[in-house]
């Protein structure tokens, strides 16, 4: 087993912000979601990092899903934190929520789910310090996490 301390998902959590600019947007004055799945990937792809202290790239986005629009001139907040590791691999969940600048109001906009990989100096996958769930919050996102990473290998194997 390796000899990698635990970590909570708190120690490698990160919380961004971004303004949504015409030329990020389309012609409805929204967001394009290209935009905000390369935020996500970024942000993601900083908890992963902080989490293994290693470069860490994305071998996944596993769920995405638009649930409000972003308009321009909009806040836009990005939380990610590490849900699950396994021995090379990590889940990041993100959470997108939009800010009116003006009121303040809040509407989560888009989740996420993407995995990433811990790699070496050869650039070859390389063990992760596992996570240690502390919050009730913390705890149903790793139990939803073992689920999906589950359900994600029986169907892999289905396909095969």
């Amino acid at each position: 087993m390796s000899d990698l301390k635990p970590k909570t998902p708190g120690e490698s959590a990160v919380e961004t912000r971004y303004l949504v600019m015409p030329h990020q947007a389309n012609p409805y004055g929204t967001a394009f979601g290209g935009v905000i799945m390369s935020w996500i990937d970024m942000t993601a792809g900083m908890a992963a990092q902080r989490h293994c202290r290693r470069e860490a790239v994305t071998a996944g986005i596993d769920s995405i899903v638009f649930k409000a629009p972003i308009r321009i001139g909009d806040h836009v907040v990005i939380k990610a934190s590490v849900n699950y590791v396994s021995r090379t691999s990590m889940e990041v969940g993100v959470r997108v929520v939009s800010e009116a600048p003006y009121t303040g109001k809040q509407a989560v906009a888009t989740k996420a789910h993407l995995t990433f990989v811990a790699l070496d100096e050869n650039k070859e996958p390389t063990a992760v310090a596992p996570i240690e769930p502390e919050t009730e919050e913390e705890k149903r996102r790793y139990a939803n996490a073992q689920m999906r990473v589950k359900a994600r290998k029986e169907l892999l194997k289905k396909m095969q």
